[in-house]
């Protein structure tokens, strides 16, 4: 305390004469529109500027938790579109189009905790497990598109095989037609997939959506997978050549959905009994 009574002794002469013009600048401003104006005018700024420069700091903190919910909410939002869909496919009976079958897919948000692109054989790794009810053999989408396959599950993580692996294929179908084949990455461009055994009679353009077909059971019909860019017939092929980019950017992808059909085991069941 002794050494605080010390400073301001020391420094009273100017201690004064701060506080004396500290008095004078307020006496101009009370008595004067104009510097009380621009006084007024630079204060506003000044908060507001702090104010934005704080809730941007806020916004960033609490960046995760926000995409986090957004994530749920679009899970949610998807399950009703999927719902929507499935009665909608049933054009003359759509009241009666059981709930089970309505309601067959589930989707389960997970942030994408690590992810390669650039292998041969690449994964992702998601903050979802089989204590979420992840289990090996779902299907993962963006959203924008197919991501992959669940591999391997703990507790609390989950492995997925990515699209970007090269023995990983997916049964999808161009939009608008019956022309089926198996969506399949060999190994280059991760930007670029092959639309693989697509008969020689169909008749395919630049510019065509491929999408998931309804040949499995890992998708629900209709997930985006590409978009044609290039279409090649060999003479005397059995298949067309098409390339396609790919709807999903695997380069930024910080949340995905583990699809969950509730009908698979009964469908898988049926087929061992019947095949």
């Amino acid at each position: 305390m002794q050494t605080l009574f010390l400073f301001l002794y020391k420094y009273r002469a100017f201690a004064l004469f701060l506080a004396l013009e500290l008095l004078c600048t307020w006496l101009v401003i009370q008595n004067n529109r104009y510097q009380s104006a621009a006084f007024f005018n630079s204060a506003n700024y000044l908060a507001a500027s702090i104010i934005e420069w704080t809730n941007e700091v806020e916004s960033y903190l609490f960046l995760r938790e926000n995409n986090a919910s957004l994530a749920s909410e679009n899970a949610m939002l998807r399950q009703r579109v999927q719902e929507m869909e499935q009665r909608m496919a049933i054009p003359y009976n759509r009241a009666s189009v059981a709930r089970e079958v309505a309601q067959q897919y589930n989707y389960e948000p997970a942030r994408v905790i690590n992810n390669s692109t650039n292998r041969f054989k690449n994964y992702l790794t998601l903050n979802k497990g089989r204590a979420d009810g992840v289990l090996p053999g779902m299907g993962v989408i963006g959203n924008n598109g197919v991501v992959g396959k669940v591999k391997s599950v703990s507790d609390h993580y989950s492995v997925v095989t990515s699209l970007l692996h090269t023995n990983l294929y997916v049964s999808a179908i161009i939009e608008g037609s019956n022309a089926f084949g198996s969506a399949h990455w060999n190994g280059g461009d991760a930007q670029q997939a092959n639309l693989e055994f697509i008969a020689r009679h169909h008749k395919i353009e630049v510019g065509d959506t491929v999408v998931t077909s309804s040949y499995n059971a890992v998708f629900p019909y209709g997930i985006p997978v590409g978009r044609i860019t290039e279409v090649q017939l060999p003479d005397n092929a059995t298949y067309y050549d098409i390339k396609m980019d790919l709807a999903t950017d695997f380069s930024s992808l910080p949340y995905v959905y583990v699809i969950k059909n509730k009908l698979l085991n009964e469908k898988d069941s049926l087929e061992q009994v019947s095949y």
